[in-house]
């Protein structure tokens, strides 16, 4: 307490402050009745009238024994006063007098001498009905008993908020004892509570009236220094019969228990849904990288300040198959890094940064043991084991790091990496149960990371295998100009069978050839390698498209996979192009000057079904004139018609015409989405001027 706040509370005990009516004095109803020397009342309060029956004007002068006892008691009365007025002694005792009505009533009596400044004796009797007073004393001693015997703290504090009364069970969990209470403030005894919170709620509650019930506080009394207890806290004013404030009543119970199984039910639940959380939303995308930052976000801000995916190099590289070396460096790959608020410790950390790490830093020693390395508080050794550089651990003081925690990412029997957690802004240790939250978490995830890296090998190779079946740049040709474009799907899909050829025939003339494999992956891109080189066979041998599609029908039979293809050739000389289809997705059509059109052409069966003919439609193709041949992933949705897809690819392309290189740029990113789960090729060709005459003389055929 302040000097200022002891000078205002010194200044309110010297002011004098009236009582209001109903105090305990008016609730006993206490009579003051003075005789002289010779037993008359020479004094009377108002008090005495409703006691004994009699007016002050009734009474005084009378002889106190002839109007207040019975004539049996009158020879007592007069020996006990005689006895108090010889000896001075006092007499205190309950004794029947009789009423004004007749009545008698027992009363209790205090009997004192008194003397004036000139000798004069006289007798002073405190009298009260004895009824009011036995059941004033029994409640009082109720109260005391209750307040005294509670298992629960007890405390009245005045309208200054000081202590005026303490049980001993508040004695016990304060660890003060009750004298040491008395005259003193929350904030001058529990410095370590949230004293001034305390007392703003104990002045609202004298102000209002209003009851503050079960309100929680954390904190630490002299009864144990090194232990946190719970407390339910409830706070009411205390109003004596009149309505004048007495204080603020508070109760105390210890809940520490409770409080801390709410708090471990609360840890569990948290636990639960944050698992829960890491099975949604970890490994949605069979991607590496994405797996890995979907594991760091789950971690943060729930778990961790800060957290981060190190991989071993060499496991993302196929080189170790079966767990870690005991001994000696690793190399580790940053697949992500997450924070809960921005702060200075990632910079110059980024995914794809690469790190050796010596045996005696602390990811290494998790990989290489798989067990977690829980360090609670972090000390300056600590840092430089745990951090890139002496510049990384400068960062890692500043930011306040306190807390480090790494747990082995395994799936089946081989260490994939670690993922490390940091603490610095949340004040709390990591401990024991975090450990097991983030070794489950991490397990999981673990899962979704080696199945990641699994499949991207295997994609990768499908990928490389269908490149390497893939023609490259166009050859030049006679009459016509062609472009190209390959888009595999989405990096955790399946790669694809599509393929497309430009095939120089003879004549000037030209193949163009787009297909689709059904399936995916590393058996659709070697049957897409073999459709190629079959097609590539057949056009050499100057066959209508309907004869090379026939063919190619009785290769795919063998291949056990279906196969969709148009395969067109184009006539420079007589500007005209022959096309046939099997089952695959119409071309459109863009003639010079005038609007796109989807060719009307019969669609066919897929390769590989068998018995079902091809026809070859013949059209002029003039020079200016471009077709579109592309694949069903430029197109097809998971949602869509087909056909609104269909009018949404013709639409696109009726727009001011692009060069053929940028249209292909164009319509991907009008029409398709980059996490879209099939393949797309393209095949753009447009005619163009041929010098000399046509070959035999021919003109060109009208559409």
């Amino acid at each position: 307490m302040g000097a200022e706040e002891r000078r205002q509370d010194e200044e309110r005990d010297r002011r004098a402050v009236p009582s209001p009516p109903g105090g305990l004095l008016d609730l006993l109803s206490v009579a003051a009745v003075v005789l002289d020397d010779r037993g008359r009342c020479v004094l009377w309060s108002p008090q005495a009238e409703e006691v004994f029956g009699y007016t002050a004007e009734e009474a005084l002068g009378q002889y106190a024994a002839q109007i207040m006892v019975h004539e049996e008691h009158i020879e007592l009365v007069i020996k006990l006063f005689s006895e108090v007025m010889e000896t001075g002694a006092s007499w205190a005792g309950a004794f029947p007098i009789r009423r004004k009505d007749g009545t008698t009533r027992l009363v209790e009596f205090r009997n004192v001498r008194l003397l004036d400044d000139n000798g004069a004796i006289y007798a002073l009797g405190i009298a009260a009905d004895h009824t009011t007073l036995q059941q004033v004393e029994t409640d009082l001693a109720l109260s005391e008993r209750l307040v005294s015997q509670a298992p629960i703290g007890i405390a009245l504090l005045d309208t200054q908020l000081r202590y005026v009364l303490v049980n001993p069970a508040l004695e016990r969990i304060n660890g003060i004892p009750a004298a040491d209470h008395i005259g003193h403030r929350t904030r001058e005894l529990l410095p370590s509570f949230d004293a001034e919170g305390i007392e703003r709620v104990m002045r609202r509650v004298l102000r209002t009236g209003t009851p503050v019930i079960d309100q929680y506080i954390v904190g630490r009394t002299p009864a144990d220094t090194d232990n946190d207890h719970a407390w339910s806290v409830s706070f009411h004013r205390l109003e004596g019969s009149g309505g004048r404030i007495i204080g603020v009543a508070t109760s105390i119970v210890d809940i520490s228990e409770r409080h801390w199984a709410t708090i471990k039910a609360e840890r569990a639940q948290r636990r639960l849904s944050l698992i829960a959380d890491a099975s949604a939303r970890v490994g949605t995308r069979l991607e590496v990288e994405k797996t890995a930052q979907e594991l760091a976000e789950v971690a943060v801000p729930d778990l961790a300040d800060l957290a981060a995916v190190d991989v071993l190099d060499a496991v993302l590289a196929f080189r170790r198959s079966n767990g870690t070396q005991d001994e000696g460096s690793e190399l580790f790959r940053t697949l992500a890094v997450a924070t809960a608020y921005p702060t200075d410790v990632t910079v110059g950390v980024k995914a794809g940064d690469q790190t050796t790490y010596g045996e005696d830093r602390l990811i290494t020693r998790c990989v290489h043991t798989r067990q977690a390395v829980l360090v609670p508080c972090v000390d300056e050794y600590d840092l430089q084991r745990i951090a890139r550089s002496p510049d990384g651990a400068a960062a890692l003081a500043r930011a306040g790091l306190h807390s480090y925690l790494a747990v082995p990412l395994i799936a089946g029997s081989e260490v994939l990496g670690a993922l490390e957690l940091l603490r610095a802004r949340n004040p709390l240790p990591f401990d024991e149960d975090d450990a097991i939250l983030a070794g489950e978490i991490a397990a999981r995830a673990a899962v979704s990371i080696d199945n990641a890296r699994w499949h991207q090998n295997v994609r990768n190779a499908a990928e490389t295998l269908q490149r390497s079946l893939l023609p490259g740049h166009p050859p030049q040709l006679v009459g016509l100009e062609v472009v190209s474009h390959y888009q595999p799907a989405g990096a955790s899909a399946e790669v694809g069978g599509d393929w497309y050829d430009v095939i120089p025939l003879a004549d000037d003339k030209t193949a163009l050839v787009i297909g689709d494999v059904m399936g995916n992956g590393i058996d659709a891109a070697a049957n897409m390698g073999r459709l190629r080189t079959a097609t590539g066979t057949l056009a050499d041998l100057d066959m209508t498209p309907d004869e090379v599609l026939r063919h190619l029908d009785k290769t795919t039979r063998g291949l056990e996979q279906y196969a969709t293809c148009i395969y067109a050739v184009y006539d420079p000389h007589r500007r005209e192009c022959r096309i046939a289809n099997a089952g695959h997705m119409p071309p459109v059509l863009i003639r010079d000057g005038h609007h796109p059109e989807l060719l009307d052409l019969p669609t066919g069966a897929p390769l590989g079904v068998g018995g079902v003919p091809f026809d070859t439609t013949t059209f002029a193709l003039n020079p200016g004139d471009r077709l579109v041949l592309y694949t069903d992933g430029l197109v097809e949705t998971r949602h869509d018609p087909i056909d609104e897809r269909l009018d949404t690819l013709v639409h696109t392309l009726d727009g001011p015409r692009r060069p053929m290189g940028e249209t292909c740029d164009w319509l991907l990113q009008a029409l398709r989405h980059p996490d879209d789960h099939d393949d797309v090729a393209l095949l753009i060709a447009q005619a163009g001027p041929v010098s000399g005459r046509p070959a035999h003389g021919a003109e060109a055929p009208s559409t």
